[in-house]
């Protein structure tokens, strides 16, 4: 019986030692020399400065901004160590009184525009911190956000067209738009 638990012990140790601290650092080694931008978290710079992540949305709220698809997470918007869904179900009102809240604020931003609102600038996704959004979503806020900078709206849309990345391996996944980094073109532009 002593053997047993000697030899449970020792197996315990190893094992732990193996996946739980040689495993994990290998791994980290071999990201950080083969993905060195995604290791380091994808940080976006400005000048020499961090201002974002391109895989963690950020709030944009000015008229001059394309905004992200609302957050879901606590306390805050976009806080990463709070990553979650909403867990509403359809047919909750909450879930209805937040997506008519939103409707309203994209609708009071841009009086004139009438056109149906894509769901993802109305519906948080599964993690709640998504940073892009549709084409479609992006076109939908041209022409405030040309409006806010006194910019022609040809102008905006062919940045969005610019900063559209389509499907991974041309299969996986829907064109899309980083908020962040189309934002950052937008300042860029000097308006």
């Amino acid at each position: 019986m002593t053997a047993l638990l000697r030899n449970g012990i020792v197996l315990l140790i190893l094992m732990t030692a193996v996946t739980g601290v040689a495993y994990p650092l290998a791994v980290t080694g071999i990201a950080a020399v083969v993905f060195p931008h995604q290791a380091g978290g994808s940080i976006v710079e400005r000048d020499g400065k961090p201002v974002g992540s391109s895989l963690i949305g950020q709030s944009f709220t000015q008229p001059g901004y394309f905004w992200s698809r609302p957050s879901a997470t606590s306390p805050g918007p976009n806080n990463p160590a709070a990553s979650s869904g909403s867990n509403l179900g359809p047919t909750n009102p909450a879930l209805t009184d937040a997506a008519k809240q939103r409707i309203d604020a994209l609708r009071k931003a841009d009086p004139g525009n009438d056109a149906p609102v894509p769901v993802e600038l109305v519906a948080a996704s599964g993690s709640g911190l998504d940073p892009e959004i549709s084409p479609a979503a992006a076109r939908y806020q041209v022409k405030r956000v040309a409006r806010a900078r006194g910019m022609d709206v040809a102008k905006v849309e062919a940045l969005v067209d610019a900063h559209t990345k389509g499907r991974q391996l041309g299969v996986l996944g829907e064109p899309r738009v980083n908020v962040l980094e189309l934002n950052m073109a937008m300042d860029a532009t000097g308006r």
